[in-house]
């Protein structure tokens, strides 16, 4: 029930709309305020005098036909109003369900690029993709959840001289069987090695540099030779993706775009958008602000903006987006505004959107630098965590350590650590924290998860979940109980929110809400063995925070586990 609405309606002033009516967060001032202050002018009346006439007028309405409310009081100049505890319980268990289907209408006929994670070739998958990786993961189920049809994109890094080092690096010193073994790591060896070497060997840049143009000419051993980097690449980083629970519509990469840059190119000469700087060719911003976008190098060579601007214009023609969404480092907001306003000029407004995040590291420092072979690579750190939380849940549930718990607590602590702050906040990865069972934590939403379905398992095995029972909603109706409800109520509405903000940490802290007040709950008001109607009740409020949290925790990347 959209009580906004119809308080609105109750009140029936042209001037009052639904948008006027905000919720109460002390639930003892109540549920709903109305600031009678707008209305001072058009009455001339004082807001205190207006608060206590409509007060008066309603409380009558209340008695007559607003059954859904159960007092209202003046304060100062505001309205409140109390809705009914028992029909508010009701209310909500009832149309739960029907909210989770009528969100799906929102993105009906729509469609969400999300432009995510972006590997480089021969790179591993190291601990600075994490953010960039769960929150598009996230943001591609939470669009899901709402209906739109959501295109993953993974924007490949696997264009650049660097990939002519490696071939070099290769030739030199590499062996393939080796390389097949030991995959992205014997890749990492080279990489650095060349870079020794070429300190000393100058040469070796040279060399570099006509492997590369050798790629581009399509050259047919250095083809199959970069091809064994991308295969290697990608079947080891799709272990830990799958792990993540993170999928990809498309690997469309910088390569893939080599051919489609010379149209835009063309398109802002045609429009006078391009000029000379020093032998370059650019875009001038100066009025906005902005340095100059490079497009073409004085040699003739491309850009990451050059290859962006062919992208956006690929995903708009194929895809047909709404919006196209680019989850990527709050380092590179330059970048975007540059290409974004660039797109606006060449009068194609696409609605594309820059999805900023913080850094990440780990809580005794260190830098990442693939050249310098100082990176921490996520699989490894996914496998500590995984193996930190089998010890964990042995001590706590002896035997679940050998069932799929450990790998669902473990590798749902490491992504819920990274979502649980807001995304442009750096974050300090501690182990130690994410794996705790108490505090804001993924560990402590599954361990609510299976505590409900704890209840209602034994609830079952006692024969108390009957589905025709009578609710006594009056007496399941207390202060624990409301505070779940009120939390029940806004579930739907805080997926809509945090897609609107592009901001997975709204989700992640509603459900800490949602499991701090369900636990409370537990712990204060027996729910099995009281009266029928009273243990139905607490049951169905139980059952609806058990598929709250599983569906949450989905939409966030974690599993559900029914035990821990």
């Amino acid at each position: 029930m959209d009580y906004k609405l119809e308080i609105s309606k109750l009140i029936n002033l042209p001037l009052i709309t639904a948008e006027d009516i905000t919720p109460i967060s002390d639930s003892k001032m109540g549920d709903f305020a109305l600031p009678c202050f707008k209305l001072a002018k058009e009455l001339r009346k004082s807001p205190v005098q207006i608060a206590q006439e409509f007060a008066a007028k309603i409380k009558e309405k209340i008695a007559k036909k607003a059954n859904f409310l159960s007092d209202v009081v003046a304060v100062n100049g505001y309205l409140n109003f109390f809705v009914d505890p028992s029909f508010y319980l009701k209310s909500t268990l009832d149309v739960l369900q029907k909210k989770g289907k009528d969100i799906k209408k929102r993105g009906k006929g729509k469609t969400i690029c999300i432009d995510y994670s972006s590997i480089n070739i021969a790179k591993p998958l190291h601990i600075g993709h994490l953010m960039t990786t769960v929150i598009g993961g996230s943001l591609y189920r939470i669009y899901k959840r709402l209906g739109y049809k959501v295109v993953g994109i993974n924007h490949l890094g696997d264009y650049g001289t660097q990939f002519g080092k490696l071939i070099a690096a290769y030739l030199k010193w590499g062996d393939e069987d080796k390389l097949k073994k030991k995959g992205i790591r014997a890749l990492v060896e080279l990489y650095v090695r060349f870079h020794k070497e070429a300190e000393s060997n100058p040469a070796y840049d040279d060399e570099a540099r006509a492997w590369f143009v050798k790629i581009e000419k399509g050259d047919k051993e250095a083809n199959r030779i970069y091809k064994l980097f991308k295969d290697i690449t990608l079947a080891e980083i799709n272990k830990t993706y799958k792990l993540l629970g993170v999928d990809f519509d498309s690997y469309d990469g910088e390569s893939f775009f080599s051919d489609k840059m010379q149209p835009v190119i063309d398109e802002l000469e045609a429009k006078g958008l391009l000029t000379t700087s020093e032998g370059a060719k650019v875009v001038d911003l100066e009025e906005y602000n902005m340095p100059p976008c490079l497009i073409l190098k004085k040699d003739g060579s491309s850009l990451y903006a050059t290859r962006d601007l062919a992208a956006a214009l690929y995903r708009k023609e194929v895809y047909d987006f709404d919006k196209c969404l680019y989850v990527v480092a709050y380092q590179q907001n330059l970048h975007f505004k540059q290409v974004f306003k660039v797109l606006e000029l060449m009068g194609r407004d696409y609605g594309v959107v820059h999805v900023p995040f913080g850094m990440v590291s780990l809580k005794d420092g260190g830098k990442l630098s693939t050249r310098e072979g100082t990176v921490v690579y996520l699989a490894d750190l996914l496998k500590e965590a995984v193996n930190k939380a089998g010890q964990i849940v042995k001590e706590k549930s002896p035997g679940l350590e050998k069932t799929k718990v450990p790998k669902e607590v473990g590798v749902g602590a490491v992504i819920f650590y990274a979502l649980a702050s807001s995304r442009i906040k750096d974050v300090v990865y501690s182990q130690e924290s994410a794996l705790s069972f108490e505090g804001e934590t993924g560990p402590y939403l599954q361990y609510t998860h299976a505590r409900c379905c704890s209840v209602i398992k034994k609830s079952e095995e006692r024969g108390e979940n009957k589905e025709n029972c009578q609710i006594d909603y009056k007496a399941v109706a207390d202060d624990e109980a409301l505070a779940v409800v009120r939390l029940l109520d806004v579930y739907h509405k805080t997926i809509e929110n945090a897609a609107d903000k592009y901001e997975p940490s709204i989700l992640a802290k509603y459900l800490i809400d949602l499991a701090q007040a369900y636990n409370k709950f537990y712990f204060e008001r027996k729910i099995i063995g009281e009266a029928a109607a009273i243990s139905a009740g607490r049951l169905a409020l139980t059952v609806a925070v058990r598929d709250t949290l599983k569906e949450g925790l989905g939409l966030l990347l974690l599993k559900a586990p029914e035990k821990m």
